[in-house]
């Protein structure tokens, strides 16, 4: 059969151990083998009484400051305990965690307001593996035998109680060594010789406490003291030693990156390095945890990666497509990163956890307390089902005592004393039932007179609370209302600093001297010219080449003669294939139009530029035809003054005749 392991889990109740009036009381809750013993209130005297009637395996608190105040008095209390036992802080050693954390990795829930709940938390994480063993001594202890009382003055009989009491010194010093040399264990001996004897005898043994086969003691002549030799510094040793499975993103390149997260999403390592080689990252996550998820932000893994990736077992996760820079912006936003490189190794390890969140959340719902959530995660992801898993995972459940049962009597007896027998044996264990049943009860009535006295506590604070949700609501609604305005913001900042950057591209290919730049409107529209001013903006003097002409009208000639700009360019098809009264209203607008073959333009995305010469060229002989057009205009102007000035004074002499 299987050994049970006994845990004691403590949480304190009322009082501090840095109290000199008010000495701290614990709730203390007794486990054995993954079932409930007991539960009591206790203080540290009664505690240490306990500890050293039962002996458990584990001593677990959640926080060393309940227990002590400062280190010496942690070298006290540890010096107090039994042999065998351990004491364990289950939130870690020196990277400590919330007793909230560290539960809900074995999906156990508990009230943190309720000291028994948090003592009964504490011990049962303890008993599946969690938290760190405070370590405070070294490999060495002290074993002093010693005289019990002083000999004092004495009398007649002064010289015989004196050797009585060196000779028992130095016997107990024998028979010590004597279990020292039976345990083969390495030991330094010295004895301080007096009269009958020794009065004192101390063995250094090369050896942790719990191994020297030697108890303390107390007689009327002699006392036996073990000491283990102090650590300058408190150090602490994981109870368990299995790696925490991790989601890990790998940028690989000329500077390689990598990012690891828990099952829960949380960040645990981000690292880059031009120097990194592949056996070097696989050698950083091995000191983080044991990969289970291996990602990439690209749609094929590279080469580099898949060897990793078969370096762990891991299970591989590619994106369905490229992640675009935007997308890895978004998704890192909430973390802190170096360079690019960290950013896109980390956006590869947050794409795999958002993949398989959902599906975790899942498994949470339907995973019983007690159980290692990573490790349930991580099969049932690498193809187990969740059944299999659990059977496997089988926690410990308190096995029931069974009175033994009265054993027969020989047939010479009789049929009536066997049935006498049987009887008497069935009432002691019915007495015995009373017996525990009547202590449950008082139990029970504890139990309700504390949840009482606790829930007149909670009657008197309960208003307060409720007006405190209140005020939070409301403040969380201000805060989702600034958050919105602020990626609203954030948004238009972007598509400013766009703009910004496109418009210094602009300002700086207006600098060069052989080319002109030229801005592109898609359409010769309303809507495309306010689209073009948003983008680059329109000056005075721009010159605009356009996409497209269809849809245009009147007030887009207008418009643009109302900014003034230097000319309007349009391709070749567009103007021999579009309305025949667009070249007119142009040139009674004063704005030169021509293609971009004239122009000489070349045009890539929204911006284009024009040879210099070759525009101005053009420009000229725009202008002559538009001094032309200017003089064929004005002719007609004074012919058809001369017609009617001719045809009203035909008129005038037809009259007079």
């Amino acid at each position: 059969m299987r050994d049970r392991l006994k845990v004691f889990g403590i949480d304190i109740i009322k009082g501090s151990v840095r109290s000199r009036s008010r000495r701290p009381m614990y709730a203390l809750v007794w486990m054995e083998g993954g079932a409930i013993e007991s539960e009591s209130e206790v203080s540290m005297f009664r505690l240490f009484r306990m500890l050293n009637q039962e002996q458990p395996d584990i001593l677990a608190v959640d926080s060393l400051q309940e227990i002590a105040s400062d280190q010496r008095e942690l070298y006290f209390f540890l010096q107090g305990l039994p042999p065998k036992t351990r004491l364990v802080q289950v939130t870690g050693g020196e990277r400590k965690e919330t007793l909230g954390k560290v539960a809900a990795r074995f999906n156990i829930s508990f009230n943190r307001f309720d000291p028994f709940a948090e003592a009964r938390t504490t011990a049962q994480v303890a008993s599946l593996g969690a938290g760190a063993e405070v370590i405070a001594f070294e490999n060495e202890s002290e074993v002093v035998i010693s005289r019990h009382r002083s000999p004092g003055k004495g009398g007649w009989s002064q010289n015989r109680y004196v050797r009585k009491m060196h000779g028992a010194v130095q016997l107990k010093g024998r028979e010590i060594e004597m279990a020292l040399v039976a345990a083969g264990l390495r030991y330094e001996k010295k004895e301080t010789r007096a009269f009958g004897g020794c009065s004192r005898v101390a063995f250094r043994v090369f050896a942790t406490r719990d191994q020297v086969p030697v108890p303390t003691y107390r007689g009327a002549d002699v006392q036996v003291r073990i000491h283990g030799k102090r650590l300058e510094r408190i150090r602490f040793r994981p109870l368990s030693i299995k790696p925490r499975y991790l989601i890990v993103g790998i940028d690989p390149g000329t500077t390689t990156a990598a990012a690891a997260l828990d099952l829960d999403g949380n960040l645990l390592h981000l690292a880059s390095s031009r120097q990194m080689t592949m056996s070097d990252v696989i050698e950083s996550l091995y000191k983080v945890g044991k990969p289970l998820i291996i990602a990439t932000d690209v749609q094929e893994m590279p080469y580099s990666v898949e060897k990793i990736r078969r370096a762990f077992s891991a299970i591989a996760f590619v994106p369905k497509q490229d992640v675009s820079v935007n997308t890895k912006v978004e998704m890192t936003a909430p973390f802190g990163y170096a360079n690019d490189h960290e950013r896109d190794a980390l956006s590869a390890a947050l794409d795999a956890y958002r993949h398989y969140r959902h599906k975790f959340q899942n498994l949470i719902k339907r995973i019983p307390p007690g159980h290692d959530l990573d490790e349930v995660r991580a099969r049932v992801i690498r193809g187990q089902s969740l059944d299999s898993v659990l059977g496997e995972m089988k926690v410990p459940v308190r096995e029931p005592v069974v009175p033994a049962e009265t054993a027969p009597v020989p047939g010479e007896s009789g049929r009536h004393d066997e049935r006498v027998r049987v009887l008497d044996g069935m009432v002691k264990r019915l007495r015995t039932y009373v017996t525990e049943l009547q202590e449950e009860v008082k139990g029970k009535e504890y139990e309700i007179h504390r949840l009482q006295a606790r829930l007149r506590n909670v009657h008197t604070t309960r208003d307060a609370a409720l007006a405190k949700d209140v005020e939070v609501v409301k403040r969380d609604a201000v805060i989702q209302s600034l958050k919105k305005r602020l990626r609203k913001e954030e948004r238009h900042n972007r598509n400013l600093g766009k703009r910004l950057t496109r418009i210094k591209q602009f300002a700086d290919l207006s600098m060069e001297g052989e080319v002109v730049p030229v801005k592109v409107m898609d359409a010769l529209t309303k809507d495309g010219l306010r689209r073009l001013a948003e983008d680059v903006g329109i000056e005075e003097g721009d010159i605009i080449f356009v996409t497209r002409t269809d849809g245009w009208g009147r007030n887009i000639v207008r418009d643009l003669a109302e900014l003034r700009v230097k000319a309007v360019i349009a391709a070749v098809d567009a103007l021999t294939t579009g309305d025949p009264q667009m070249l007119p209203l142009f040139r009674e607008a004063g704005i030169p139009l021509f293609s971009d073959i004239q122009a000489g333009v070349q045009v890539r995305g929204r911006q284009g530029l024009a040879a210099k010469e070759t525009l101005e060229s053009a420009l000229r002989e725009w202008q002559g035809q538009q001094e032309k057009h200017e003089r064929e205009k004005k002719s007609e102007m004074i012919e058809h003054i001369f017609k009617e000035y001719k045809s009203e004074r035909g008129k005038e002499v037809r009259k007079g005749g």
